[in-house]
């Protein structure tokens, strides 16, 4: 019983390993997310987009409808993430579910869910830790360590992350992006 146990713990291991050498390196949004969904158990919603080079640890993990995931985010659903409709996460964010006790002798892993509701922004190479909940339409700035909570429509920057202001709480957009092979670049129109 015990081998069988080590060799499904094995075989759970490698599926993440591939997700992260392999499979979010094809520049093929549904090879992707056939992938996410079908072997990692990760929970999409209609028109979601999940760059290349997203690295997943955990099947814990719920993105709702028309959300951006850009490439080189971490996602760590051992425990919990909740990522609500019309999210942005940018470039390299880090979402953490799992921590340890800092004064725990033991070391022991400690899981708290994060959530994000919908068109909540995350800017590049944001950290978000265990048990944070950003209500609808918050914005993180760039390089900010969120380490608690904040309510609907709050923008949020710095290390530790503190309020900056609020949102305009009237926001209608829907997000739709895929750009050919994750490597598109806008450039400006001539006149």
């Amino acid at each position: 019983m015990m081998l069988i146990w080590k060799i499904k713990r094995i075989l759970r291991a490698l599926t993440f390993y591939v997700n992260s050498l392999c499979v979010s390196r094809i520049p093929i949004y549904s090879i992707r997310h056939i992938y996410l969904r079908k072997i990692l158990g990760v929970q999409l919603g209609k028109g979601v987009s999940v760059l290349m080079g997203v690295r997943i640890v955990g099947s814990n993990i719920e993105i709702g409808d028309r959300t951006v995931i850009n490439s080189n985010v971490s996602l760590d659903g051992r425990y919990s993430i909740r990522i609500g409709s019309d999210c942005s996460i940018s470039n390299e964010v880090c979402i953490l579910s799992l921590s340890h006790g800092t004064d725990d002798p033991d070391f022991t892993a400690v899981g708290k869910g994060v959530v994000l509701g919908s068109r909540v922004w995350v800017g590049t190479r944001a950290m978000i830790l265990p048990g944070v909940e950003l209500g609808d339409g918050c914005v993180v700035g760039a390089g900010s360590v969120v380490t608690r909570s904040f309510p609907a429509y709050s923008v949020v920057a710095g290390v530790p992350a503190k309020l900056i202001k609020q949102r305009n709480p009237q926001l209608r957009y829907q997000l739709r992006y895929f750009p050919l092979f994750d490597t598109d670049i806008t450039l400006d129109q001539p006149n």
